[in-house]
Formats: C-alpha cells, structure tokens, sequence
C-alpha cells in the first residue's frame, strides 16, 4: 500500500487480511529471511470489543499480517451508568482471551502484549478484572492512558498518510472514549482524551432497543456531545487540511457510504468524505429503526445499535474543528502497538545511541530551522552542567536530558514564534525518541518549555503533574538552558566554549571566544535570574580569549 500525499493510493490493496503487508513502500519489497524476522502479537481490549492481531517484522519497522480475529464483547456498556463492568461481558471477554492467546502460541508470536482501554481505566473493578485475567490465562494487561491511546492512533496514520506539510486533526473513536489528537506535518502538538465512547452514549441515551428507534433522544445525544467537546477539547491553534479517523465507527462509515456509490472500486482505506456526506448519513440512520440498520449493505450488524451516537461525534468534531474533509484509516491502536513494540525489538540490537541521536536531528531540524543553535546550546548546557554537577549536587543522567532539551528548545517554531516554548513542551512530550521512556519525555518538555518565558510554576498544568524531586530537577535544568541558550545570543557559535567555576559562594562563567563576545555575555547576563534564584548564588560572567580557529 504506497503512500500518497493525503491518503493512500488507489491502486494498492486497502483492506488488510492475512499476509497483507503493512506501511510497505511498495508491494515488490522483500520479506527478511527467517533470521532477521520475528513474529510478535497484540490485544485490544476496548469498551466494545476485544481484537487480537498476529504479525511477522519485515524490513523498514513494517510488518506483515498473519491473522487478525475480533469478538464484540461490550466490556464497557455498564461502565457508564454502574461504574464497573458487568459479570456477562467479564465472561465473553476471558473467553476471548483464552481463544486468543491459543491462536498467538499457534504462531510462535512472542512477544505477546495485552492492553486495555477506556472500559477497564475507568471501572472501579478494573483492576481485580486484570489480576483474574492474569490469574485465568496468564497474560499480564497494560491499562493504558488516553493519551498513549492517542499516540499509538497517531504513529499508525503517520505510516499510512502523507502528512508532510499539513495541518491536521486524528480521531480515534472507541466503545467508551474518543481520543484526538492535533498534529502539525508528524509532530503531536496536543492529545484530548474525551468520554465520548459510541457504546456510552448509546447506553446513556438509548438504554434498550426500543430507545434506539426513537427520534426523541437524538437532539439530547447532539448537545451532550457538543458540549463535552466544548469542555474538554479546545480549538485547533491552525485551520486543519483534514480529520483522519481510526476505528470501527470511521470504516463502517465508508462501507455504508461506499455501498449507496453502486460501482465504485473505491476502498476504505483512505476514503474520503465531506462533512455534507457525513450529516446526510446520520441524518438517514437516526430515523431507521435498528433492525432497520442491522440490513444495510455496509452495516457491521453488531455496530447498528451505536453507529448513530459513533457518526454523531464525527460529526460534532467536524463542526466543532471547521474541517470539511474526512479522510478514514483503516488502522488505529494495535498497529501503532505493533510498531512500537517492532521498534523496541529493533533497539535492542546496540544501535540505541545512535538512533536516538539521528531522531533528535531529524526533529529538530524539520521544525525549528535552528538546529545549530541547538546543537551549540547543547554543548554549552552540558560543559556547565558537568563543571557544576558534584558541587551541586545533581545526578550525571541528567546532562543527557538537559541536551535533549537544548537540542529541541526550539521546534515549537513549526507551530508558530509566539508562545513557541509552550509549543515544544506538547510537541516533545508527545514524541517518540529511540529508547525513552514517557517520563524522560516529560521531563525534557518540561526542561525545553521554560528555556524562555516564565519560571516553572506549580500552576503550570505540565509541572504540576511532576513530583517535588521532579520539579527541583527541571528547575536546575531549565536555568542551566537560559545561560547556555544566552551565550549564543546571536546565533553565530562565537562562545567556543564555557568553563563554570563554584567557588565563594558564586558562579562564575567564563566564555570563551576569540573576539570579546558583547551580545553573548548580554543575553546570558539577562537570563541569570533563575538560576540565581534556584542555585541561591550570584553568577558572574567573564570572557576569556581563545585562538582563532580553536574548535569547540
């Protein structure tokens, strides 16, 4: 299935069954000899069913599909109104489990890796049900956040879709929860996560059947939906190209539009629709009765009793988001899932560092344009925290996050100058680096949000998720940054290089320069007042000259 700039491309097959290759550049590309393969497997369960998703690694971090199976168990459907799960959907969903786990051994996929969503995070009895899951069948469940949900959803659009030089807004729509993400070309600027779940509003709205025919509860379903994404969910800081949708309620949308375009050998990967096609089905379907539904061409027939609350938050998004144009992705979660757990295989064969260091590159240089700065003020930072670290105190692993941070301060420019550190907090801290972990990724936004502005504040939403240790790290960090970042002031390297001396009760820094380096030691100089408040030292900054040529 090739790539093409905002979708994919026509001629390539689009729906996924067994032995189909995922994210390949083209169907001519090799699979790796048995030596370099690995079969691996991933389970979903969700709110409205659980999946299951069995795949061999090929070459690129791409894979091929072996097997897929999907049973529709309803864990979440009392969630909402009991706050627990129920004893039939308990029972349906270990069944599903046990048959599945069966199918993984049957391929030798290790490893195997079981997540769960919005259904189990949110039930009180959710995490008894993981140790009877673990107890029962032996597979240990990852609850996982709304958040991880949304990048796992966005990394699998980003290998599907070219979203070079685009704006866009991803949706993934599940049983219990509606999660959205705003992306700039393959940067996450923010995720939302939203109770807006197609089996939760169904079960709030339409409680038996006989509701769901009625046309009484839909204006009530329409308000609730746009007043939690009012709520929950702020505009877009840019006018997006397009939504992209993941999940069962988005491909059932295709196949029912696909089934009324009699003749078209369009598929529903990557179909398109317009916010007037949306509104036009949903207004069809909210007058049928769901027997009515369950008949369609196109209709799944166990999503016909919820397909009406799941298309009415498309198209609340599409309203609330002023996007005219849908663009549906016939993946989501697992195969974001997947790709991680590829990439983690990949990484531990030694070439960590490396990786790593070509991935903050490749980000730095295709957001901010300031990747020298970057790379300088990395040095700079490091040289002073090194010569500062026993004096004060502070663990040797976090030169390498302060690093990171210089490195990447700036890539909040893609999105725009003003505010840009606010920026690069949500766009670093919703990245994917080589062999970080989340919280090192908190940290290094946290770090690269205040190399400008204000000082960190407990306020600040992003610093006050941190714990009090925390916080005292990335306030070091952050005035280490605003020294370093002001000794290259004027863009031009001049400081070669920086020494710190601890002594007397003060800071001193000696730049050092060929020529005397007056707009460094300025810009330094005005950046001094939060490290003189967290250090409680005075900092001096002196010049010391270097030979002409001397490298840094």
């Amino acid at each position: 299935m090739e790539k093409v700039a905002g979708g994919y491309h026509d001629t390539m097959p689009a729906t996924t069954v067994a032995g189909t290759v995922v994210g390949m550049e083209s169907n001519q590309q090799k699979f790796l000899s048995a030596d370099l393969s690995g079969r691996l497997a991933a389970i979903d369960i969700g709110s409205n069913s659980v999946r299951l998703i069995v795949a061999e690694a090929v070459r690129g971090g791409n894979y091929r599909i072996l097997d897929e199976e999907r049973e529709p168990t309803r864990l979440g459907r009392a969630v909402g109104r009991d706050g627990n799960l129920d004893d039939p959907s308990m029972e349906q969903t270990l069944a599903a489990l046990k048959t599945f786990k069966q199918i993984a051994s049957g391929f030798q996929a290790e490893p195997l890796r079981v997540i769960a969503t919005c259904a189990i995070r949110e039930a009180g009895n959710g995490p008894e049900f993981c140790q009877r899951i673990l107890e029962e069948t032996g597979l240990e469940v990852e609850v996982i956040s709304g958040e991880q949900e949304g990048r796992y959803a966005f990394w699998s659009v980003q290998h599907a879709f070219d979203l070079s030089n685009k704006n866009v807004v991803v949706a993934d729509i599940g049983g219990g929860s509606t999660e959205i993400v705003f992306a700039t070309g393959e940067m996450i600027e923010e995720i939302y996560s939203t109770p807006l779940g197609a089996v939760r509003l169904t079960e709030q709205f339409a409680h038996d059947e006989a509701a769901a025919d009625a046309a009484e509860f839909f204006p009530q379903l329409e308000r609730a939906i746009a007043s939690c994404l009012k709520q929950k969910v702020e505009r877009p800081p840019f006018a997006p190209h397009f939504l992209v949708g993941c999940g069962g309620t988005f491909t059932t949308l295709a196949d029912l539009l696909l089934a009324q375009r009699r003749g078209s050998d369009k598929q529903v990967a990557g179909f398109r629709a317009s916010h007037a096609e949306v509104r036009h089905l949903l207004d069809r379907l909210r007058k049928m009765p769901v027997r009515n539904r369950r008949s369609l061409p196109g209709m799944t027939p166990d999503r016909a009793d919820i397909i009406v609350a799941g298309i009415a938050i498309i198209d609340a998004m599409m309203k609330r988001f002023r996007v005219n144009s849908l663009l549906v992705h016939a993946r989501g979660v697992r195969d974001g899932l997947l790709r991680e757990m590829i990439q983690e295989s990949s990484d531990g064969r030694g070439t960590i560092a490396d990786a790593r260091g070509a991935a903050v590159d490749t980000f730095a240089d295709s957001c901010s344009g300031e990747a020298d700065h970057g790379r300088q003020v990395a040095f700079l930072a490091g040289r002073i925290f090194e010569d500062l670290r026993e004096g004060c105190d502070m663990p040797e692993g976090d030169r390498q996050l302060l690093e990171i941070a210089a490195r990447l301060q700036d890539v909040g420019y893609v999105i725009s100058y003003e505010q840009h550190h606010k920026h690069s907090y949500h766009l670093i801290r919703n990245s994917q680096l080589p062999g970080m972990r989340q919280h090192d990724l908190e940290l290094i936004a946290n770090v690269a949000r205040y190399h400008r502005g204000s000082s960190p504040k407990r306020k600040h939403e992003g610093f006050r998720r941190l714990s009090s240790g925390e916080q005292k790290r990335v306030r070091r960090l952050a005035a280490i940054l605003r020294l370093a970042g002001g000794l290259d002031r004027s863009r031009t390297q001049q400081v070669r290089d920086v020494q710190a001396h601890l002594d007397d009760g003060r800071v001193t820094l000696v730049a050092i320069a060929a020529e005397e380096p007056q707009v460094d030691i300025w810009g330094a100089e005005r950046r001094r007042e939060l490290f003189e408040q967290v250090f409680e030292r005075p900092v001096e900054i002196t010049w010391a000259n270097a030979p002409a040529g001397q490298p840094a």
